[in-house]
């Protein structure tokens, strides 16, 4: 019989382990688990290959913003009237240097006083403050001008026959009417000087729009406090009446340019599409960001709450005007339509937006040569000496140019005299028409396309 092999066992069924020598240390080849740890002298020293950790450094303060809140100058004493040398207002910043000059005069100290203290007379007073027997005989002049505005404005419906989102023509023939019965709307007002008129009617002809371009902007918007700030210069408006113009006026103001966007489908006027604190109005949100400064439970996040701007639109410009922007919008949501507003909702409180709109007055409207160089100076709001030197060069305009603003005049950097015709269009639009947000939505509301209400991003 054969010898058992010498991997079998015995016959007799009895195991035996083999006897195997420890295997010398060493290195893992690569891709393959460490073996199991040996003795405690077989431990690798790990002290030098784990990181060493270091105590958590407190975060170093942001560096504040280079630029301060803009404060708020003194009134001016008011103008002997016997002094002033009324005119028709008339632009007068044509180049940059011209700005330049704006940014360092008197004037432009007025108009940032005029408006900062306006804000300042509506810190933390909802509308409803405001009481109707505190209303001046010219505040409700100027009232009642607005309400007959209005009703030239529903007397004279557009032409629909193009159902263009563009600007509708018939925005023109309303402008007519305005100018023709404004001699009727200075009447209410008891001028103390009949040579004033020519000043006040060009203000309150330029707070509704372009007749040429059909747009609106903020620079309208400003027209219109310039038109108020007149009144002021002219002892109708004293300092005691600045609540009821921002509370009572100016509420009244907006919902006639809402009204006249609407039927008449203005075109944003420079705007910069979503990008931009808003198509059409900037002051809503410097003088609402004042009324809420202290308020105790609306904050800045508030405004994407669906139930506190129903509640509360009626008392604060700044959640009114939000409440206007999302029900002329197509999509829904702050962030897809206005992400401008959406960030600074992020902001730890009112202080910190009224600030901050208190430097895009200061930056973004006073500050910009394309918004400034449609800005009319007249006698009571009147421009420097050097300003508009450069107009006695201009060749021969046509009335739609001058309106336009068309002319650019500078010097190139070998001297010579450069007079160029800019394209047409208000501000930083290059010319490009840009159809309005509310054109869209009463578009589609007219053709029965809205009835299911917002449309919501897929992935929102």
């Amino acid at each position: 019989m054969a010898s058992p092999s010498p991997t079998a066992g015995p016959a007799t069924g009895a195991t035996s382990q083999p006897v195997v020598s420890p295997a010398p240390e060493s290195t893992p080849a690569p891709g393959k688990p460490s073996p199991a740890p040996g003795p405690a002298s077989s431990i690798p020293n790990l002290r030098d290959r784990i990181p060493k950790l270091e105590p958590r450094r407190r975060r170093q303060p942001e560096p504040s913003n280079p630029q301060p809140v803009p404060e708020t100058p003194p009134l001016p004493p008011l103008p002997d009237l016997s002094s002033v040398k009324f005119q028709t207002p008339s632009r007068r910043i044509l180049t940059p240097k011209d700005h330049t000059l704006f940014l360092a005069s008197p004037t432009y100290t007025l108009v940032v006083s005029f408006i900062f203290h306006l804000s300042e007379s509506v810190a933390d007073k909802p509308i409803s403050s405001v009481s109707p027997s505190s209303i001046t005989p010219t505040v409700q002049a100027v009232l009642d001008i607005l309400n007959e505005i209005e009703e030239l404005c529903r007397s004279t419906p557009p032409d629909d026959s193009s159902g263009s989102r563009f600007g509708n023509k018939t925005f023109r023939t309303f402008i007519d009417k305005v100018k023709s019965r404004t001699p009727h709307f200075l009447s209410l007002l008891n001028l103390p000087s009949p040579d004033a008129a020519p000043e006040l009617s060009t203000y309150l002809h330029h707070s509704f729009g372009n007749p040429s371009r059909i747009d609106y902007g903020s620079g309208h918007e400003l027209n219109f406090f310039l038109f108020l700030l007149c009144l002021h210069l002219l002892s109708l408006l004293p300092t005691s009446t600045f609540p009821s113009l921002v509370l009572i006026v100016f509420p009244k103001y907006l919902s006639l340019m809402r009204l006249i966007q609407l039927t008449y489908y203005l075109e944003p006027a420079g705007s910069h599409g979503v990008w931009g604190l808003d198509d059409y109005q900037f002051l809503p949100f410097l003088f609402g960001s004042s009324q809420l400064l202290s308020h105790k439970y609306i904050t800045p996040r508030s405004i994407h709450q669906a139930l506190t701007l129903e509640q509360f639109a009626a008392e604060y410009l700044y959640l009114n005007q939000v409440a206007f922007v999302n029900s002329t919008k197509t999509v829904q949501g702050l962030r897809w339509h206005s992400p401008m507003l959406d960030d600074i909702s992020s902001a730890k409180s009112w202080a910190k937006i009224e600030g901050g709109m208190r430097k895009m007055f200061v930056n973004e409207v006073l500050g910009k040569l394309p918004v400034m160089q449609h800005f009319l100076f007249g006698g009571l709001i009147p421009a420097t000496e050097e300003m508009g030197s450069l107009a006695e060069q201009q060749p021969e305009l046509t009335e739609e140019e001058l309106e336009n603003g068309k002319l650019e005049i500078f010097d190139d950097s070998e001297g010579k005299r450069h007079v160029h015709q800019q394209a047409v269009g208000w501000g930083d639009c290059c010319g490009i028409k840009v159809p309005s947000s509310l054109a869209a939505a009463e578009e589609m509301r007219k053709r029965g396309m809205g009835g299911g209400g917002l449309r919501r991003i897929p992935f929102d």
